[in-house]
C-alpha cells in the first residue's frame, strides 16, 4: 500500500494526501523557480522533514531519559545551491524551553538529532548546520 498519493494540479502545484490519515499538503514551485510561492515547495518540505525528524528523535531520546522537551521549537533555513539546483545547506536552530537539563541529557539529545532517519537518507554533501539553544 502506498504511503502518499500525489496529484499534479497544474500551474506547478501538487496536492499530496497521506493515505493512512487522509491529511493533505499542497506544494507550489518557489518564485525563484517559475512558481507562485503560495505553499511549501518540495525543497521546503525536505528541510521541514529534516527538522521535524530531528525533533521527533530527540523526543524519543528525551522520553528514554525521563525528561520533557515539550514546547521545543526549531527555526529552519534552507539554502539552495546551483549547478545542479539543489538544497545545499539546511540550518536548524533548536530552542528548548526552560528546564534543568543535565549536561549528559544535552549531549544525548544533540547526538540523537544527528541520528534521525531523514538526515541519514540525505546526500552527504548536504550541509546540516545545527544550533542548540538551551534556555
Amino acid at each position: 500500500m502506498a504511503t502518499v498519493e500525489t496529484v499534479y494540479l497544474g500551474e506547478l502545484r501538487t496536492e499530496a494526501r497521506h493515505v493512512r490519515s487522509g491529511e493533505k499538503i499542497l506544494t507550489d514551485a518557489p518564485v525563484d523557480n517559475q512558481g507562485k510561492g503560495e505553499a511549501f515547495s518540495p525543497t521546503d518540505l525536505l528541510a521541514t522533514a529534516l527538522g521535524s525528524c530531528m525533533l521527533t528523535v530527540m523526543g524519543i531520546a528525551a522520553r528514554e531519559q525521563k525528561v520533557s522537551i515539550d514546547g521545543t521549537t526549531c527555526s529552519i533555513t534552507k539554502i539552495m545551491g546551483t549547478e545542479p539546483r539543489r538544497v545545499a545547506e539546511v540550518q536548524i536552530t533548536f530552542n528548548f524551553p526552560a528546564n534543568d537539563y543535565t549536561d549528559k541529557v544535552k549531549i544525548i539529545l544533540e547526538r540523537a538529532a544527528h541520528t534521525c532517519p531523514v538526515s541519514k537518507s540525505l546526500h552527504p554533501d548536504l550541509k546540516e548546520t545545527l544550533v542548540f539553544n538551551w534556555a
